[in-house]
């Protein structure tokens, strides 16, 4: 039966074509999934994206690159600060910018904290499409408080745009270390709460052990990164094992399962939560002094007593607003650790104020590829088990 715009499914007397999404609450955006079912069995999966396109790639090849960090937080908006960091690393490594150790302890800590409310809208929403909806009620709780920081230290709960090129926007308010120090106080005992609602429980064990399996060979040939990746017994961070903006300074464990199962997923991320919290615990007890941004007067803003007269300082700032900076010539690609896995920019600079090409290596598009092998012979309840597993984000996939 060819289906317009899709692969062909071949259907026998047996199977049927069954739409799932793109509105279908449980595909976590607007992903369409093609099922060819043998009654309640999946035989073949198609995933059809591109609902969501925005053209963020072509759109920074328009900005100058300090604007571009504004549209970084629109690709996975779960995690705007990784994105915010990704790209301002690349592009520092394109100047051979040297960054302060306070800014990079500083991104640290932020993109900890960024990473344990993406991983709580992850389980909030995981569970609720299995049927557990107190879990999404407790995870949203401790969001909003990860939401209140970040609005105190950049004034935006989501699309913070607080990393720059060449540091941070500005330094922690007063008050900004003690919100975060209670925060990690309490939050350790939050994440046993979660378990205690779900791991012990029967319905949560029987809905995702065994189901969705995914062998480590499997993972790497279809490219899968991060938990879904360490899940299946492959032992790869790029925080521990290619280190950035300070990370070898930070002690912890990387999770990782050899089960290779939904339950897999589930538990690395829940682990996952505890060493990001103290990660952020280190970082705050260990935080330097020092300037926040770099010394490098034609990318940032010097510092004010750095600058004769007020006039000078709006004179800079005017130039670097309406001119931007120029970058040498050249290309780099930079990688991270997201909380869905490898975030990488690929950026080009011909030697001017714009970037010449920018394109995102995402990691929730590399992942979804994963699927169809996770699926085949399952039951269609077992498919929204799976999709949640891998924790995907369409504004990343669709960019």
């Amino acid at each position: 039966m060819p289906l317009p715009g899709i692969a062909t499914l071949d259907v026998t007397e047996n199977t049927m074509i069954l739409n799932m999404g793109p509105q279908h609450p449980s595909t976590h955006g607007v992903l369409r999934l093609l099922l060819e079912i043998d009654g309640e069995t999946v035989v073949r999966m198609v995933p059809d994206i591109g609902y969501l396109h925005t053209g963020i790639e072509k759109t920074c090849e328009a900005k100058f690159y300090q604007q571009v960090v504004v549209l970084t937080d629109r690709i996975d908006y779960l995690c705007p600060m990784t994105n915010n960091l990704c790209y301002v690393l690349a592009v520092e490594k394109l100047l051979g910018m040297e960054i302060p150790p306070r800014a990079q302890w500083m991104r640290v800590m932020l993109n900890e904290l960024t990473r344990i409310a993406s991983h709580l809208v992850w389980l909030g929403t995981h569970a609720l499409d299995i049927g557990a909806m107190t879990v999404f009620l407790y995870c949203f709780r401790e969001r909003e408080e990860i939401l209140r920081i970040f609005e105190m230290v950049s004034g935006q709960r989501m699309m913070t745009s607080y990393f720059r090129v060449g540091g941070l926007a500005m330094d922690a308010p007063l008050g900004f270390f003690e919100k975060v120090k209670k925060f990690v106080d309490i939050f350790p005992s939050r994440v046993d709460e979660y378990e205690g609602l779900l791991t012990g429980n029967r319905i949560w064990i029987e809905r995702l052990k065994g189901v969705g399996h995914l062998s480590a060979e499997d993972a790497i040939a279809l490219g899968m990164t991060g938990p879904a990746l360490r899940a299946s017994g492959v032992d790869w961070d790029l925080r521990r094992d290619i280190p950035y903006t300070g990370y070898e300074n930070f002690k912890f464990k990387v999770p990782v399962s050899q089960d290779g199962d939904v339950w897999a997923r589930y538990v690395g991320r829940v682990r996952e939560l505890r060493e990001s919290i103290g990660i952020v615990k280190q970082a705050l007890e260990g935080m330097p002094e020092g300037r926040i941004k770099a010394d490098a007067p034609k990318v940032v803003l010097p510092d004010r007593e750095k600058m004769k007269t007020q006039m000078e300082a709006l004179i800079y700032h005017f130039k670097i607003v309406t001119e931007g900076f120029t970058v040498p010539a050249g290309e780099v690609y930079q990688a991270i650790e997201s909380p869905r896995g490898e975030m990488g920019y690929y950026i080009m600079s011909d030697g001017t104020a714009k970037p010449y090409r920018v394109h995102m290596r995402s990691p929730s598009y590399a992942n979804l590829q994963a699927l169809n092998k996770m699926c085949e012979g399952r039951l269609i309840a077992d498919v929204v088990a799976a999709i949640g597993s891998i924790d995907i984000v369409l504004g990343e996939i669709d960019r």
